[in-house]
């Protein structure tokens, strides 16, 4: 058996997309219209990922407005003014604010999945925002008539629903975006934080059989918008350890953009729990160079001198276009890229006998 292999989620969207949503913002393509631009770039996308040869694909989030904001469309009781995400190059990202209970989302992964399963011959991985993240949206002053342990209680029961649905929904696989955990250590370097964070999360996890849980994974990374990245600067020692007592299966850890690969994969081998995977990223979104298939086979040798070959497996350190709008890294590279991972990994297995 071959060494699993499996992209993180985004892929940047095609330029007749993006034309597309621009004119429905200014009023010149209707709804249904923009609908169809969108399935047409899901459909094209997975074609495109099959013909590389991708045992596992995504729906590259053509439809979504950003990993991280797709359950807030259409609600009513947010503000603009939330917290605010600052990246290494000067540019920030603005969550939204909760104004006004009760919080609810407004629209969960299982649509997104129905339509990448309509064109999908291989199986479909679902990607979906961790409950921590979506906490952020709460004010530090409350919000009034809406206590905060309420406010957790819906978001645990919407972020197991989202879980569920794709589950349900005949997802190969789920994986909850926890790119917050490396940005929380930043913002507390304590820990405190991201002690909340993953006690939040484990309230969801804890709600799936273990035998589901070998079916959620979870991503991380110090962030990648625009070529740049929030937290690359806070020691993965920090949270590893902790990373890994979440209850899931499967961890997806960016590699590739580490200076010290080999410090994290001691640190990784000697905390990931005995029943889990460990995907290793083994190409780096925010370098624009494109990757051979020898440096991504180097790099799996070098995550097996860690960890016996059947608890790895291959991804790319984050998506190519978590944000809609980032149009910093070419679909065209994005599909190089996965190329290089597929090919290198496949040329991998074979030299570890499997």
């Amino acid at each position: 058996m071959s060494l699993h292999t499996e992209l993180i989620g985004s892929i940047p969207r095609p330029a007749q997309l993006l034309n597309g949503i621009r004119e429905h913002a200014a009023g010149k393509i209707t709804v249904d219209a923009l609908s169809e631009l969108r399935e047409e770039a899901v459909r094209e996308t997975i074609a495109r990922l099959e013909s590389l040869g991708s045992p596992v694909v995504t729906d590259g989030e053509q439809s979504k407005p950003s990993f991280l904001t797709y359950p807030l469309a259409g609600l009513s009781n947010l503000s603009p003014d939330g917290a605010v995400i600052p990246y290494a190059d000067g540019h920030t990202r603005q969550l939204p604010r909760l104004s006004a209970g009760p919080f609810r989302y407004g629209t969960t992964t299982a649509p997104y999945l129905r339509t990448a399963r309509k064109y999908a011959t291989v199986p479909v991985k679902q990607s979906v925002v961790a409950a921590s993240a979506l906490s952020l949206l709460y004010p530090a002053d409350g919000v009034d008539g809406y206590p905060r342990e309420q406010f957790l209680a819906d978001l645990v029961d919407n972020a197991e629903a989202d879980i569920r649905g794709a589950l349900d929904g005949g997802a190969h696989s789920v994986q909850l975006d926890f790119t917050e955990g490396r940005l929380s250590l930043k913002l507390d370097p304590s820990g405190g934080l991201l002690d909340s964070f993953i006690e939040l999360n484990n309230r969801v996890l804890d709600r799936f059989s273990a035998q589901e849980r070998q079916r959620i994974g979870i991503h991380t990374c110090p962030g990648s918008d625009q070529n740049s990245a929030h937290s690359l600067d806070v020691d993965y020692a920090g949270l590893l350890p902790k990373l890994f007592g979440l209850h899931a299966g499967r961890f997806y850890v960016q590699l590739a953009g580490e200076p010290d690969p080999d410090r994290v994969l001691r640190i990784a081998a000697e905390h990931l729990p005995p029943d889990a995977r460990l995907f290793v990223g083994v190409t780096d979104p925010n370098d624009p160079a494109v990757e051979t298939a020898d440096q991504v086979r180097d790099r799996v040798l070098t995550a097996a001198r860690y960890l016996p070959a059947d608890r790895i497996g291959t991804c790319d350190d984050c998506g190519f276009s978590p944000f809609g709008d980032d149009v910093s890294t070419s679909r065209e590279t994005a599909f190089a890229k996965i190329r290089a991972r597929i090919e290198g990994t496949a040329a991998a297995s074979t030299e570890l006998g499997l």
